[in-house]
């Protein structure tokens, strides 16, 4: 049983639609309702639960009924994807806006904390957390402060928590992809060379890798490149 957020689209439901081609059951949640129905259609073909809950992570009381419902189907979560992101436009720390800051913060990094600390109830030994964070949790791009700062915040908030679970026997994976060919370039870059990136389904296929690890050994980073080289 995988819960996979932000998976209406882009990375998440690509691994969505990877997870369930292994017959594993998906709940993918998204803000969208209109978009999650869509993203459910896509993947009924597989022989797999696909269970879709509108859910903004942002907001506790979404995330408490999100985990309730799914405690009360499945009873427990064997894999959690902390995918739900977004960005801001290109604006330099002057002319940011603190409205914008404060949704790629409370998305990116809050969302992810609120999503996790109620996951964790439901999952036991063997389990595993795959958080999205890309590559700006370890670089810096100008006229990117709040996404760089999430981002940055959001892996030392993953390498904590991998310390924390590891007695538990509950992963702990770090995922840092490049350039992929994805919705959120629409605000981070407009005119981006997209056949330069990857595809949200080959980075998907090196997330279903590292979780297929045997128990008794992890990936702790996974960063992924595209063979291009820098945009």
């Amino acid at each position: 049983m995988a819960l996979i957020t932000g998976a209406s689209q882009g990375i998440g439901l690509a691994v969505a639609h990877a997870l369930a081609a292994e017959g594993c059951a998906v709940i993918i949640t998204g803000r969208s309702q209109h978009s999650l129905k869509n993203a459910a259609r896509k993947l009924a073909k597989y022989r797999a639960v696909v269970l879709p809950i509108v859910c903004d992570v942002r907001d506790p009381q979404a995330v408490s009924a999100l985990f309730t419902a799914v405690e009360g189907r499945f009873h427990r979560l064997d894999i959690l994807v902390n995918n739900a992101g977004v960005a801001h436009a290109g604006l330099s720390v002057t002319k940011l806006q603190v409205e914008a800051w404060t949704e790629v913060i409370d998305t990116n990094l809050t969302g992810m904390f609120l999503i996790t600390r109620a996951a964790l109830a439901l999952m036991k030994r063997g389990g595993a957390i795959l958080n999205n964070l890309s590559i700006a949790a370890k670089q810096v791009f100008p006229g990117s402060s709040a996404y760089n700062a999430s981002k940055h915040g959001a892996l030392g908030f993953t390498n904590t928590l991998r310390e924390e679970l590891r007695d538990q026997g509950i992963r702990v994976i770090a995922l840092l992809p490049g350039a992929t060919d994805t919705a959120i370039w629409n605000t981070l870059w407009p005119e981006a060379p997209r056949k330069k990136m990857m595809s949200p389904e080959t980075v998907a296929q090196a997330v279903v890798n590292a979780l297929s690890m045997p128990h008794e050994s992890t990936v702790e980073e996974l960063t992924i490149l595209p063979s291009a080289g820098a945009l």
